[in-house]
C-alpha cells in the first residue's frame, strides 16, 4: 500500500514538474524535488523516462476518470451545468495536468510507445461520454463524444495557451457560453429546445 501511495505521489510530481519545467525539464532529479523526496527516488520506482512517462500517463487518466461526473439519467440541462463544472475545475485545478498532457502530446508525435499509452488511456474518457450522450438520447454517441473531446481539447488548449494564470470571472463566463455552444453543436439540446 506504502508503494502505491510513493508511486501515485511520485507521478503527481511528475505531472507538476512536466507542466512548469515542459519536457526538457522532466528528469528523475526533478520529480524528486518537487516531490521533497531524497534523490534517487523517482528512479527506483521508474526505471527510464518512458516508465516515467507512462506513470504520468496512467495518473492523469485516473484524475480525468474520476473529475468526470456520474450522470446517469440526467437531464441535458443537468449535464451542461456538471460539463461546464468540469471544464472549469480543468482550468483551475487541473491547469497542470493540462499542461502536462500538451507536453506528452508533443513528445508521443516522436514516441509512438507513448502515443499508445496516451490513446489507451483515453478510452475511458471517451466510454463514460458516449454513455451520457446515450442517456441523454443523442444519436451516435461514440462519435458525438469524440468530437465533444476533439472541441473540448481546442477550447482548453486556447484557454490555457492565452492566459498566464486562472481565467479571470469574465473568462469563465464566456467559457461556460463556449461549453454551452460545443455541448449543442454536438447535439446536446439547449434551454430553449428543452422548455
Amino acid at each position: 500500500m506504502a508503494d502505491d501511495s510513493r508511486r501515485t505521489r511520485l507521478a503527481d510530481a511528475a505531472i507538476t514538474t512536466l507542466a512548469r519545467e515542459g519536457s526538457r525539464g522532466l528528469t528523475h532529479r526533478a520529480v524528486d524535488r518537487t516531490a521533497g523526496v531524497p534523490e534517487g527516488s523517482t528512479s527506483y520506482y521508474f526505471r527510464t523516462r518512458l516508465d516515467l512517462l507512462r506513470a504520468i500517463v496512467g495518473r492523469m487518466s485516473d484524475l480525468d476518470t474520476a473529475s468526470l461526473p456520474a450522470l446517469a439519467h440526467a437531464s441535458a440541462a443537468e449535464f451542461e451545468e456538471a460539463f461546464t463544472a468540469t471544464v472549469h475545475g480543468l482550468l483551475i485545478d487541473g491547469r497542470d495536468r493540462q499542461l502536462a498532457r500538451y507536453e506528452l502530446a508533443l513528445e508521443a508525435t516522436r514516441r509512438p510507445e507513448l502515443r499508445q499509452a496516451l490513446v489507451a488511456n483515453s478510452a475511458p474518457i471517451h466510454g463514460r461520454l458516449a454513455e451520457q450522450l446515450a442517456d441523454l438520447g443523442i444519436p451516435d454517441p461514440g462519435d458525438r463524444a469524440r468530437d465533444l473531446l476533439a472541441l473540448l481539447e481546442g477550447l482548453l488548449f486556447s484557454q490555457l495557451t492565452a492566459a498566464a494564470g486562472a481565467p479571470s470571472p469574465q473568462a469563465t463566463d464566456a467559457v461556460r457560453d463556449l461549453v454551452g455552444r460545443i455541448l449543442h453543436a454536438v447535439g446536446v439540446p439547449g434551454e430553449e429546445s428543452t422548455s
